[in-house]
């Protein structure tokens, strides 16, 4: 387990548990009592350390090297084996950065759709650090138009910095590639369900964040810009991400209150890192959940349904 700057207080409780497991085998005495009095602080230091998170440490949460990915959510969630990822988008390339396919959640089908992160130097560089190209939007908007010609809810799960800003990026049409997956979704006559699971930034995150239910883990983040990218534009460095984190009202608390997300999906005790299981388990529930409650609506009532959630975000002042 890697821990984060704020978390150290609990790595020095982890040790000090360790140690005392320790000298109870090798010395054979009954270190019980002491090491169940570690384990009662573990649990409370837990509580204060994660029940007072600034918005900038649950940034930091939602990048944690041990946090799941898309496809760690896939293989947890989906029945064993019914998972088949589609590749392409018929016009440019694959884009391992946006993977999607068919599958099955307790026998009902799906199709996934998700910004894929890598563990490794060489996976992070191969997938660009969750960062698509245009054609993996592209890519993501051909497997959501199969889903609606099968009539199979789409689920999106969004982690990522941001769409890649690179100049093959742009000359391919990264801008045009993300505004028509914002204009085509709205328009999408099957369900689809959105859960930032990590990092949720800008276009990036918003190519195919557009649902008729929107959800964020309760670690995660989603505004327009990341912290690090606000405080250079504001004030020509880094040093103020934490002051930027604050001021882009980015957890899902204050997207729940400004009525951007629909609800927060909760995650164990210090992040989804910790109880993994538990975490596809809560998240599994709520796809189901909707996929009962959308059954029903015909094709124009959730095209009409997505648009006029989207619609009532905005304020206008004549």
């Amino acid at each position: 387990m890697e821990y984060l700057s704020f978390e150290l207080p609990i790595k020095e409780l982890m040790d000090q548990y360790q140690t005392c497991s320790l000298v109870g085998e090798e010395s054979g005495v009954d270190v019980k009592l002491a090491c169940s009095q570690i384990e009662d602080k573990i649990i409370e230091k837990k509580k204060e350390i994660y029940g007072n998170l600034t918005p900038w440490q649950r940034v930091q949460l939602s990048r944690h090297p041990d946090r799941p990915y898309t496809l760690d959510y896939i293989n947890g969630m989906t029945d064993k084996g019914s998972f088949l990822e589609l590749h392409g988008d018929r016009n440019f390339a694959d884009d391992p950065a946006m993977i999607g396919g068919l599958a099955t959640l307790d026998g009902h089908k799906v199709m996934i759709i998700g910004t894929q992160k890598g563990r490794t130097t060489k996976e992070r560089q191969h997938r660009r650090f969750g960062m698509p190209n245009p054609e993996g939007y592209r890519k993501a908007l051909r497997l959501m138009k199969l889903a609606e010609k099968f009539n199979i809810p789409v689920v999106t799960l969004v982690d990522t910095p941001g769409a890649y800003p690179g100049l093959e990026a742009e000359e391919r049409g990264q801008g045009e590639a993300i505004a028509r997956n914002i204009f085509e979704m709205v328009q999408l006559k099957t369900p689809i369900f959105t859960y930032v699971i990590g990092e949720g930034a800008s276009g990036g995150a918003l190519g195919i964040g557009v649902g008729n239910k929107v959800y964020m883990l309760e670690n995660t983040w989603y505004t327009v810009i990341a912290p690090e990218s606000c405080s250079s534009i504001l004030w020509r460095n880094w040093d103020h991400k934490e002051d930027a984190a604050n001021a882009l009202n980015l957890t899902p608390a204050d997207a729940l209150r400004e009525k951007f997300i629909d609800g927060i999906i909760q995650e164990p005790l210090g992040g989804a890192h910790y109880d993994p299981e538990t975490t596809f388990l809560n998240l599994k529930n709520s796809i189901l959940q909707n996929i009962k409650a959308f059954s029903k609506f015909t094709g124009q009532e959730l095209e009409t349904q997505r648009q006029e959630k989207f619609i009532a975000m905005g304020q206008f002042k004549g």
